[in-house]
């Protein structure tokens, strides 16, 4: 059974930081991107980055570069989500997806976790 489990999300202020978590089981972990996109309410979806797993290489989208950093800890089959300098804009349900094969947009990876709430207050 594939699963991709998130967790770290929560309430912060304006400027500070969280750390999501990517569990991910069931599929080849190392032969997979692994993507993020958000949702907020009464707003478009957004991708905002992905991780080639294998290679280490990773792609943000430029709301988020700078201030978002994507690491991948193989072992653990866990992804890393280091989301620094939070503003109130990214706040949304932030999704965990995973393919073997795509590597935009992350929405229409095969797999997608349950996601999880960021709320980033003023």
């Amino acid at each position: 059974e594939v699963q991709l489990v998130e967790s770290g999300g929560g309430l912060v202020q304006a400027g500070g930081s969280l750390r999501l978590s990517c569990a991910a089981s069931g599929f080849t972990f190392d032969d997979s991107a692994i993507g993020w996109f958000r949702q907020a309410p009464g707003k478009e979806r957004e991708g905002i980055l992905y991780i080639e797993v294998s290679s280490g290489d990773t792609y943000y989208v430029d709301s988020v570069k700078g201030r978002f950093t994507v690491s991948s800890d193989n072992a653990r089959n866990t992804v890393y989500l280091q989301m620094n300098s939070l503003k109130p804009e990214d706040t949304a349900v932030y999704y965990c997806t995973a393919d073997p094969i795509k590597l935009w947009p992350p929405w229409e990876f095969r797999y997608r976790g349950q996601g999880t709430q960021v709320t980033v207050s003023s």
